[in-house]
């Protein structure tokens, strides 16, 4: 019998065996629980910002370009750190790996509460993209280890949902703190906990049984340029990072505009209406997880699932392209509970690389996500200011169509593109 690459990963290091019997549930919260708590904080930081922002503006004396400046450093250390992060989790663990990330977060928040200048807040916003540039793909991986296959799609939105509690705080909690202790008292405190999290992924987590031996830091590196060139990858990644792009382009920018241009919304509607959307957010990592791992339990794969919610996403970003207002709340819930159902994808990916890869592979996947993510959200601003603002303020509201229009059938183009190349994966995981 020839022994495959794969089946090598397999008997790799702190690696559990894929048909092994779920492990008990309290060594389960033990082992996802503390970095549940640090995607959740990875979420806070994600949007606190746009709480803050007049706060920086007023004090610091940011201009645009220096607050757009400040703002992409977050963002682009963490993208770029995606790559190296999956080599770090398999070759480390999730545990090591994200105490130490979890340190530069809180000295990255630290610094943020005690900057006087807009580089100082760039490079203390840097920390922190980088501090949090593991929260989720830590839990991933976590699952991976101490999770049996079959529950790992309901395991996975159980971890992602903290995130979702976490955007729900960011709002108007964070605003009444803000304003009551200041902004940065308010970074104060989540440098605090992001240090109590820290040292709770140390010492509560279970560390997994490593076996002797394990590969080269060259292998596990060029494992990523395999991953990418695998035809699973080349077929389903189109369709994850543009729907869950620019689902993250959207809500956590353009969704206020929307409410505000095309609504006619005042202030206080807007923020309801994000609030709602972040709630829909929370219910739908849930709620997704939850008729995922129904349908896997009785053989039907996630795949299969996923494709089914996108299709729903779709259609409610073609009423909100198409500005069918009568039904603008049921179009954003929608958009807010389906948006991330990419999700479902990565035990799947897990399962077909195998747990000594799922690092990497589930890395190298939220790479092109927040990618995506950062050229769509630039994108679709680019595309709004070609149209004349109006005269009282704010952006014509056809110009909405236009931008999100776009994206909506480059999204199309993804699905179709999957729907073309699918094949191409059951081939390859029949062999």
């Amino acid at each position: 019998m020839t022994v495959t690459a794969r089946d090598e990963h397999r008997r790799g290091r702190d690696i559990p065996d894929d048909s092994g019997p779920p492990h008990a549930l309290p060594l389960v919260m033990m082992a996802l629980g503390p970095f549940a708590l640090g995607y959740f904080l990875s979420y806070v930081f994600r949007a606190v910002n746009a709480v803050v922002e007049e706060d920086l503006v007023r004090e610091i004396g940011l201009s645009p370009s220096e607050l757009g400046f400040m703002t992409a450093a977050y963002l682009g250390a963490f993208a770029l750190f995606q790559l190296p992060l999956g080599v770090l989790l398999d070759r480390y663990g999730p545990r090591r790996v994200q105490t130490a990330l979890m340190v530069i977060a809180a000295l990255g928040a630290l610094l943020f509460a005690f900057a006087g200048d807009g580089m100082t807040l760039t490079i203390a916003r840097a920390l922190i993209g980088l501090g949090v540039a593991g929260g989720l793909m830590s839990g991933f991986k976590s699952v991976v280890l101490w999770v049996s296959e079959p529950r790992r799609a309901l395991a996975n939105s159980i971890v992602m949902s903290a995130g979702a509690v976490g955007l729900l705080v960011a709002t108007r909690p964070i605003q009444e703190a803000s304003e009551l202790l200041g902004w940065r008292q308010v970074f104060l405190i989540l440098a605090g906990l992001t240090f109590l999290v820290a040292l709770a992924i140390f010492l509560v987590v279970p560390e997994k049984q490593r076996t002797a031996g394990g590969e080269s830091l060259a292998r596990q590196v060029g494992d990523i340029l395999r991953i990418f060139r695998d035809p699973a990858i080349i077929s389903m990644a189109p369709l994850l990072a543009t729907t869950a792009g620019v689902h993250v382009a959207i809500q956590t920018l353009w969704a206020g505009p929307w409410f505000r241009d095309v609504l006619g919304a005042g202030r206080e509607e807007v923020a309801n209406q994000l609030f709602y959307m972040a709630a829909a957010f929370f219910f739908g990592i849930l709620f997704t997880g939850a008729i995922a791992d129904w349908f896997a339990r009785r053989g039907m794969s996630l795949l299969s699932v996923m494709v089914g919610f996108q299709l729903m996403y779709l259609v409610a970003q073609t009423g909100i392209v198409l500005q069918w207002t009568d039904y603008a709340l049921v179009l954003w819930l929608i958009f807010g509970m389906s948006g991330q159902v990419a999700i479902l994808a990565y035990p799947w990916l897990a399962s077909y690389f195998g747990s000594a890869l799922s690092g990497r592979a589930h890395t190298a996947v939220n790479l092109l996500i927040f990618a995506c993510a950062f050229i769509a959200q630039y994108a679709i601003g680019a595309i709004i200011e070609l149209y004349p603002a109006p005269a009282g303020g704010g952006y014509p509201a056809k110009s909405y169509t236009t931008a999100f229009g776009a994206f909506l059938v480059i999204q199309v183009a993804a699905m179709i593109w999957f729907a073309l190349t699918a094949g191409f994966i059951r081939k390859r995981k029949g062999r």
